[in-house]
């Protein structure tokens, strides 16, 4: 038997009893209960203008990310009608270009999740 199939297999066991073991964990454990806080009133301005941000904050970041997709797919495909062997490099640059939305839908969620 060749050294590299034994080291396979001695992978494999340890993969498997690790799996083993992190499920007899997991099925024996005791779930952890969250405990109730005081319900705090807030008051209706200080929603009204943190709704205000989280939307401000996912439309902003949208149109910023519809302008720079605009921006950087018009060099794109510029850029791909001279050399088409590009097109990797400028899909990653029109996906980084997406990305700024995303932050922006992550940043109105923590805002919601900070306002109960």
């Amino acid at each position: 038997m060749k050294s590299s199939n034994r080291w396979l297999y001695a992978v494999a066991a340890v993969t498997a009893l690790t799996a083993v073991l992190a499920t007899v964990a997991l099925l024996l454990a005791v779930p952890a209960l969250a405990a109730e806080g005081p319900a705090v009133a807030i008051d209706p301005g200080v929603l009204r203008w943190g709704f205000a941000s989280a939307a401000a904050s996912a439309g902003l970041a949208a149109l910023g990310a519809g302008y720079a997709v605009a921006q950087v797919g018009t060099a794109a495909l510029g850029a791909l009608a001279e050399k088409p062997e590009l097109f990797g490099r400028v899909l990653v640059m029109v996906g980084l270009a997406e990305g700024i939305a995303i932050y922006g839908l992550i940043v109105s969620i923590l805002i919601l999740n900070r306002l109960g």
